[in-house]
This record gives C-alpha cells, structure tokens and sequence, in this order.
C-alpha cells in the first residue's frame, strides 16, 4: 500500500515554482497564518488556464490575492478576473497586493459576501475558482450553474477536508458537522448533475473539475 505522505510530498517536489514576487507572497501569506492554494492545486489550476484559455474568471475567495495573482499569470493577457472577499482585513491587503501586482488592473475585487454577490453577477464566466467558506459551497449552486455557460470549467478547492469528508458526521467534532454535510450535499449534487461532467480530484486537500454540458 501507498504511504500518501510520501506520495504526496514527492509530487510536490516535481512541482514548477511560481513567479518569485509570488513565491514571496505565498511565503509572508504562511507566516501569518492565511491560508492560499497549495503547490499541487497551483499546478493543477496553471494546466487547466493554460488548456482552457478562460478569457473571463470568476473566483469565491480572495484571500490576500495570491490565487488570483496566480491565474493573472497564465490566463491570456485579454481575460478578466473578478474576485470575491468579505473579510476585512484580507481585502485591505489583496487591495495592496493588486496595486503593486495588476498594473494594467485586470482583477476586479468585490468586496462582500459571495452568496449575495453572485445572485446579483449576470456575466457569464469561462472559469469559476471556488475557494471560499466551504459550508457556502451549496448555497451558492444555483447562481454558480447559472454564471457557467456550456463549455465552462468550475474548479471546487479544498473538499476533502483533510479527510473528514469520508468519515460520518458523527464522528467529526460537533462544530464542523454542518460545513461536513453540506460538503457531502454539494459533491453529490456536482457530481449527479447530468449538466455537468465532473471529476473527483484528490491532490492537496482535494478538489472537484466539472464542465458544463450543453450546446
């Protein structure tokens, strides 16, 4: 049997380093306890950009701003990125990290909370980037599948949980139940909705590749 430490920590080693101004960020974002995609998902998210060639994305979650910056990197240079962030703090600084970094401003931030802002988006977006409260995954399912058009990639980060998704919900500790099963609840809807074709992705802490059916 496979000891999935070792896998895992051996694929990260083959994994292509990002810019260095984001190498930095990754770096100052760790330190201070921010949590960003990690190694696995950055190479997995450049290969699908580079295949897909979105010329717009939607991303939940901005965070400080790095994985926006990251696609930024390897989207063609037409394509815009709208991203969305309601803690404070954090968007104080993905604002800052934008000046510095998105010069030509192709990154648009929202600033709010991403179940109310895309019941109002109407722009439909080649790549939508789900990577923000993980409980909120399902109740944004509805505005999502109506932002994707046919053809469209929706990348779901972070839905392993570090394993608990496999376990019942009770034995997970009470306060994670809910975020648990309405994780369960939008994997299952994902992945039996015959308007998707999804897959089921288990590098880093997991994360689900679906496009959109249809003509």
């Amino acid at each position: 049997m496979m000891d999935e430490t070792r896998v895992d920590s051996y694929i990260e080693s083959l994994g292509s380093p990002a810019p260095a101004y984001l190498e930095e960020l990754a770096k100052s974002a760790g330190l201070a306890g921010i949590p960003i995609i990690r190694p696995p998902m950055r190479d997995f998210l450049r290969t699908v950009i580079l295949m897909h060639g979105p010329m717009t994305i939607l991303e939940i979650g901005c965070a400080v701003g790095f994985s926006a910056l990251y696609m930024r990197e390897y989207a063609p240079e037409e394509c815009r990125i709208t991203t969305i962030e309601n803690y404070e703090p954090r968007i104080a600084e993905a604002k800052a990290n934008f000046a510095k970094y998105d010069p030509d401003s192709r990154i648009r931030l929202i600033e709010g909370d991403a179940v109310e802002i895309v019941k109002d988006l109407g722009e439909a977006y080649d790549l939508i980037f789900m990577d923000g409260p993980k409980g909120q995954y399902i109740n944004m399912y509805e505005d999502i599948k109506r932002l994707l058009p046919p053809g469209g990639v929706l990348i779901s980060d972070n839905i392993l949980q570090e394993g608990d998704i496999l376990e019942s919900r009770y034995a997970v500790t009470r306060r994670d139940r809910t975020i648990h099963s309405r994780m369960r609840d939008y994997l299952y809807k994902l992945t039996h909705d015959e308007d998707y074709s999804t897959s089921i992705v288990p590098l880093a802490d997991g994360a689900s590749l679906s496009v959109r059916l249809g003509t």
